[in-house]
């Protein structure tokens, strides 16, 4: 079975011969709302939840990265569910409290926030900064309403008996973890500022549980030293995100029955620990929890052959999914999860191009795809497309229309962002 097949079987199905998502075939969506189109399945993104749950000690709070998928719909799905939220923007922040996310269920991240978001966040009431600069404690320090303020750090250290490097190299990010007491010191002389805790964010995509749960427990350990220096226990230690998804056939899954394992032997130890009395763990994933819901279903234009290669010609591409055309900071262009969602089991699979309308080469969504026999008119979808999907991409490029987004929710969708048209190409989000 392709790694795509097995994709499907895992989180969607198939009805009538193809692809189905919440239940509902995708023909009928294509049909309902045009192509190209993105279909997130809520059904889903709360299983993610639920799964991610079940595997982390109690005291560790989930708060969906809301950079992953901002649309208030899907934000919407995890509020619901229970999560806080992790923002990275003014415009991420009203979402989320458009979204029901009540303030103080909000943190916000960003190495580059403005005194007009510093100002808006605080007047809200906002649960938790994520301070990064000595300019943005000028900035917070400046304003009369009181904040609560945690330390971000660029990790110093090794994690995991080494097996993966987390930090020692210059970042944009947080302050140098050397940097700490000063830090701290300087918040401190500030009246209206509390100083929280500490976040940590070392790395992006993790597949293994103990490269994860290393960077864990790096976080308590400096969260340790900053409750020494502090004098007191720290209220919150934000423990990063990262979790990845298998987008190609070579990656695993990560085990959320080793982070289990690993986590509560570490939590053991915080369960003992003065530093923590009180304290408030919170981790917060965003391609975990979205990515495998979505799902980009774009429409053949044409067939075409090329001195023995095959191109399947799309009426989207890298304009609406950066990410899967590997143009998205990928160092090596790999295949993302790719099926013929019309039929896909109609044959044995041929390598096959798939690319978009764009005029460049760079709108090319798979290089060598297996595929079974595809025409005109088939619907051709890309999984593990519920994270950094359309808002990561850039949309504006030719000028073509925007696609929809769908949720599906038990059955019934529902448009959560309309298709753009010739004269109105983008559309913003509600």
């Amino acid at each position: 079975m392709s790694h795509a097949s097995a994709l499907l079987r895992e989180h969607f199905g198939i009805a009538g011969g193809e692809l189905a998502v919440g239940g509902l075939a995708v023909s009928r969506l294509a049909e309902q709302f045009e192509t190209p189109l993105f279909v997130y399945d809520a059904a889903v993104l709360r299983d993610r939840l639920a799964a991610l749950r079940l595997a982390l000690p109690k005291r560790v709070e989930v708060y969906y990265s809301v950079k992953a998928n901002p649309n208030p719909a899907v934000i919407g799905v995890f509020v619901a569910a229970g999560t806080g939220l992790e923002v990275a923007s003014g415009a991420e922040f009203l979402r989320a409290r458009s979204a029901g996310c009540p303030a103080e269920r909000i943190v916000f991240a960003g190495p580059g926030k403005t005194a007009r978001e510093l100002e808006l966040v605080v007047s809200e009431g906002i649960g938790e900064i994520h301070l990064e600069s000595e300019e943005e404690l000028a900035a917070l320090a400046g304003l009369k309403a009181g904040a609560n303020v945690s330390v971000r750090f660029n990790p110093g250290a090794e994690a995991s008996g080494g097996a993966m490097r987390m930090g020692g190299k210059p970042a944009q990010f947080g302050f140098d973890e050397e940097r700490l007491g000063d830090v701290i010191a300087a918040i401190s002389a500030h009246p209206q500022l509390r100083f929280s805790g500490v976040h940590m964010f070392a790395g992006t995509q993790i597949l293994d549980a103990d490269v994860l749960v290393g960077q864990w427990r790096h976080a308590v350990e400096v969260a340790r030293r900053a409750a020494d220096l502090a004098g007191g226990p720290v209220a919150t230690v934000d423990l990063g995100g990262g979790l990845g998804i298998p987008y190609f056939p070579h990656e695993s899954a990560l085990d959320l029955g080793a982070v289990r394992t690993a986590a509560a032997e570490l939590f053991a130890e915080v369960e003992t620990d003065p530093a923590f009395s009180g304290t408030r763990f919170i981790l917060e994933p965003g391609r975990f929890l979205a990515g495998p819901a979505g799902v980009y279903v774009c429409r053949i234009l044409s067939k075409k052959e090329s001195r023995g290669t095959t191109f399947l010609v799309l009426d989207g591409g890298m304009n609406h999914h950066l990410a899967a055309s590997g143009n998205l900071g990928q160092v090596i262009k790999r295949d993302y999860p790719i099926l013929n969602a019309s039929r896909p089991d109609a044959g044995p699979p041929a390598e096959t191009v798939v690319v978009g309308p764009l005029c460049t080469p760079l709108d090319t969504l798979g290089r060598k795809v297996p595929l079974p026999p595809a025409k005109r008119g088939d619907l051709v979808a890309v999984l593990q497309s519920g994270a950094y999907g359309l808002t990561a991409s850039p949309v504006g490029f030719l000028s073509h229309p925007m696609p929809a987004e769908v949720l599906v929710e038990e059955g019934t969708p529902r448009l959560i962002r309309e298709r753009g048209s010739f004269r109105h190409p983008i559309v913003p989000l509600p």
